[in-house]
């Protein structure tokens, strides 16, 4: 509670102060684990995600931080090839691919273009690495493009262009619900990271104005180098700003949603996509709970 009211009420300078402090700690960290060859392997990242429940067959998105996990030795791949290993070949992984560095309405007030070979990713080292990798399908989707490899990627990207809305049925993370998939938050924080807390705001008669009332028309080019327009709309970010995810932990936690672990050095989390929705969407009828406004009305 502390530590909320802290970044709630400190200053800007401040607070991206101790963002910019804590990265340099965690870079010199890692470069001393690299000089002393004590770095985390990929057998290991077996073992934890083992532990925190992935399992054979799963269907997983996971959001993630390279740095966060410490000086993993074969960088990104070995991160990659040791969740692969873990859902053998019939699971399926998928991974954010999203092109936007702050807001996406800044991102399509500046940029309106989507190349679904070349728009590189935004999510971090590891989801450009797996979206690059032969095999790797991506949804068409200006803003929220997700990447997945396995017997279920092209169930989970092939109806997500056209969509008004990122996050609707028709998106890979709310498929992601119907198969009974799972999220792994990779020293990612629900605040920073859980794409899925949006279905919500699809799958109900959401009354507050997330979505911004500009829709965008983007210019698409396709696998095949056609080129295409899109709608879509952007939240907005007046909205955005009132988001206090990770106060919805404690909620999800007793209604066993998401387990914590550790991988590697990354403080995680698993969450079932299907039962959060099913939480989200009672909460949300019952007490008005989302995450604008984690504690109800």
């Amino acid at each position: 509670m502390l530590k909320q009211i802290v970044l709630k009420y400190a200053p800007e300078f401040l607070l991206e102060w101790l963002k910019s402090f804590k990265k340099n700690q965690r870079r010199k960290k890692i470069h001393n684990q690299e000089r002393s060859d004590s770095g985390i392997t990929k057998e290991q990242l077996i073992v934890d995600l083992k532990n925190i429940g992935v399992s054979k067959g799963d269907s997983l998105l996971v959001h993630s931080s390279l740095s966060k996990i410490g000086f993993v030795k074969g960088g990104p791949m070995s991160v990659i090839e040791a969740l692969t290993e873990v859902l053998g070949p019939e699971g399926t992984l998928l991974f954010p691919t999203f092109p936007a560095k702050g807001r996406n309405k800044t991102h399509l007030e500046e940029n309106p273009f989507f190349d679904i070979k070349s728009t590189i990713s935004q999510m971090g080292s590891i989801t450009e690495h797996f979206r690059n990798i032969e095999g790797v399908l991506r949804s068409f989707h200006p803003t929220d493009p997700v990447a997945a490899k396995g017997p279920l990627a092209e169930y989970y990207t092939d109806s997500h262009f056209g969509q008004l809305t990122p996050y609707n049925e028709n998106s890979p993370f709310r498929k992601l619900c119907e198969r009974n998939g799972k999220i792994l938050m990779l020293g990612t924080t629900l605040n920073g990271a859980c794409t899925n807390l949006h279905t919500l705001e699809d799958a109900v008669d959401f009354k507050y104005p997330v979505y911004d009332e500009k829709i965008f028309d983007v210019k698409m080019i396709d696998s095949e180098g056609n080129e295409k327009i899109m709608q879509t709309k952007v939240h907005n970010p007046v909205y955005s700003a009132k988001r206090n995810c990770d106060a919805l932990k404690p909620l999800f936690e007793k209604h066993g949603v998401l387990v914590s672990g550790k991988i590697g050095e990354a403080e995680s989390m698993l969450i079932d996509a299907k039962r959060m929705l099913e939480v989200m969407i009672k909460e949300y009828n019952e007490r008005g709970v989302t995450m604008y406004t984690p504690f109800g009305q």
